[in-house]
Order: C-alpha cells, then sequence, then structure tokens
C-alpha cells in the first residue's frame, strides 16, 4: 500500500467552512481544498479502486435549488464505489466509512421486505449484521416508525422490516493514524468487513 492519508488541514478546511459558508471563503481557500482535501481524496480513492473498482468523488458544491438551507458548499468530500457500494468520506468529525444500499427506489424496497420476511433470508440477513456488527460496524438506513402494511407486526424481524435501507457505517473520528498510510489500511478493512451486508443485498434485493 502507497503512503497515503488524510492531513489535519482536511479536518481543519472543514471546520472553518462550517463557520463561513461563503463564496468568498471558498475562493480564498480553494487551494486548501485542492492540496489537503481533493488531491490525498483522489490518492486514497486510486489505491482502494484495486481492489474495490471504480469511483466517483462528488462535487463540492450543494444543490440549492429546491433547498431551504441556502449555504453553497457540502461540509464533507465524499467518494463513492458503485460496483461494490462503498463509500467514504471527510468532513471537520474526520473519517466516515460506509457500505450497502442507502438510495432505493420502491421495487428494491419491495424486494428488500420480502427477502427479510423470508425464513431463509432473513435469518442470512440477521447472520450478516451479527457479523458487521463483531466487525465494529453498525447497521442504519431510512426506517418507518411501524411495520410496513401487509406484514405481521409481531413478526420475529418486524425491527427489520421497519428499513427501507440498510447501510452498515462506521465513524472513525480523527485518530492519530489518519494523515498516515494506516489511513488506507482502516479503510480497506472497513470495506471489507462490510461485505456480509453488502453480499446481502446484492444476492436479494439486487442494483435494478
Amino acid at each position: 500500500m502507497s503512503s497515503v492519508g488524510i492531513p489535519t488541514a482536511a479536518l481543519d478546511f472543514y471546520e472553518d467552512l462550517e463557520a463561513d459558508n461563503t463564496k468568498s471563503f471558498w475562493t480564498a481557500h480553494k487551494h486548501i481544498y485542492d492540496e489537503q482535501v481533493r488531491a490525498p481524496m483522489e490518492a486514497l480513492a486510486t489505491a482502494l479502486a484495486e481492489e474495490f473498482g471504480g469511483w466517483k468523488m462528488f462535487r463540492p458544491y450543494r444543490d440549492v435549488r429546491f433547498a431551504r438551507d441556502k449555504t453553497p458548499y457540502k461540509t464533507q468530500q465524499g467518494v463513492w464505489f458503485a460496483e461494490t457500494a462503498r463509500y467514504f468520506h471527510i468532513s471537520a468529525a474526520g473519517l466516515f466509512v460506509a457500505g450497502g444500499y442507502w438510495d432505493t427506489p420502491s421495487p428494491q424496497v419491495d424486494r428488500l421486505r420480502r427477502a427479510v420476511a423470508d425464513d431463509i433470508a432473513g435469518a442470512a440477513l440477521e447472520r450478516a449484521i451479527q457479523a458487521i456488527a463483531k466487525a465494529g460496524l453498525k447497521l442504519s438506513g431510512e426506517q418507518l416508525t411501524r411495520v410496513p402494511n401487509g406484514y405481521p407486526k409481531d413478526h420475529p424481524r418486524a425491527d427489520l422490516l421497519r428499513y427501507k435501507s440498510l447501510v452498515a457505517e462506521r465513524d472513525f473520528g480523527s485518530p492519530a493514524w489518519l494523515p498516515t498510510e494506516r489511513a488506507l489500511a482502516e479503510i480497506t478493512k472497513a470495506f471489507r468487513a462490510v461485505a456480509p451486508l453488502v453480499d446481502w443485498l446484492d444476492g436479494h434485493v439486487g442494483r435494478g
């Protein structure tokens, strides 16, 4: 693995941007974004691509056309690996890593619920959740407040039936190793650890 990491200056940049999310600040500090955020993130993503496939770096600009919040810039920089459903971002809070399905249209939600309700597929999901928990990740995703219509309220996996999307995630914060080559090793380890959930989703829900 090459020597890549996230410099402390990247976190400082986003802390300052949260305090002054304006075009004037961005223009004056864009060189810091380019050198301390974008370049290190690209280096990490390129190294990760060898195992996890092609990647896309999200634009730093927010779409404010229909948003109440009109601040023009995102306060984190994310990278998405579409082929393997992995994601990581950096912000003032530090490093965040995730994997799974978090943008699920209705057909996917329907397949997800049917799989959760199925005795065999549902049990396999429970094992996948246990595996990611053992690896230090937690389950998250969009949830309904109650079990959806058509499913018994006392189903043994009632809590899982409320999910519309499923994601395994870990918030690393800003450990001392973040600016070092260990960052690549830790992200790689987390990306591998989400495999039980992503594999279950690919097999029972599908991307389409």
